[in-house]
């Protein structure tokens, strides 16, 4: 983790502007294309959920803004991001748990099922304090939605992104996945958005390169 020197930064005047608003996050939403990704995670048994964590990890790990936190007047960047995730348990409550992210894909992998199993055996809503290296993330797989909005602190506004992913359905011969990504603008722009969803895809159309498994 590094401290940013706010004064040098080239985004001081966009920090300085979005900080002071009530509402300073903002979201996108889009389909993803999925055609080649869910066969070669169903063909090799790995759960869809923590296929799709591992990706939209690893897409922002790749783009700093999306490792940005603010602290109070400080600003930090992180060297590294995990994911925080919701767990459904049998009795329809969800809750919290953090994964480990790991660059490997099937070291991350085995890590997230077994606490995602652990979570869903003991469903808590405590979350580790102070710790702002996540991004928060939720499934809805009921429904495939074209819009989502976050719960959100606002006073002070937390600096996490927060990416939900709903039900995927056809398209002609392909595959979609309703993506939403919200952050907060002192930290990021539409510019940075639209790379996210651009290594999102990449990872998502070559499962063989980016998961480390020959396509199915």
């Amino acid at each position: 983790m590094r401290y940013i020197d706010v004064e040098t930064w080239p985004r001081r005047e966009h920090y300085r502007l979005y900080r002071q608003l009530d509402q300073p996050h903002f979201n996108m939403c889009a389909n993803v294309d999925v055609t080649a990704f869910y066969p070669a995670l169903k063909a090799r048994k790995v759960g869809f959920t923590v296929g799709v964590l591992y990706v939209l990890t690893r897409a922002a790990n790749d783009i700093a803004a999306f490792r940005c936190r603010m602290r109070d007047t400080d600003v930090v960047e992180h060297e590294t991001v995990h994911p925080g995730t919701t767990v459904l348990s049998d009795d329809g409550l969800f809750g919290f748990c953090t994964l480990e992210y790991a660059g490997d894909f099937s070291a991350f992998a085995a890590g997230a099922s077994e606490t995602i199993e652990a979570a869903k055996r003991q469903p808590t809503l405590k979350e580790e304090p102070n710790r702002d290296d996540v991004l928060f993330t939720t499934a809805i797989p009921w429904v495939s939605f074209t819009s989502f909005a976050h719960p959100t602190q606002l006073h002070p506004a937390d600096s996490i992104p927060r990416m939900a992913w709903g039900k995927w359905f056809a398209d002609d011969d392909r595959l979609k996945m309703p993506l939403s990504v919200q952050g907060h603008h002192a930290m990021m722009d539409g510019a940075h958005m639209g790379q996210y969803y651009k290594r999102v895809q990449a990872y998502l159309t070559e499962p063989g390169q980016f998961l480390g498994m020959g396509n199915a």
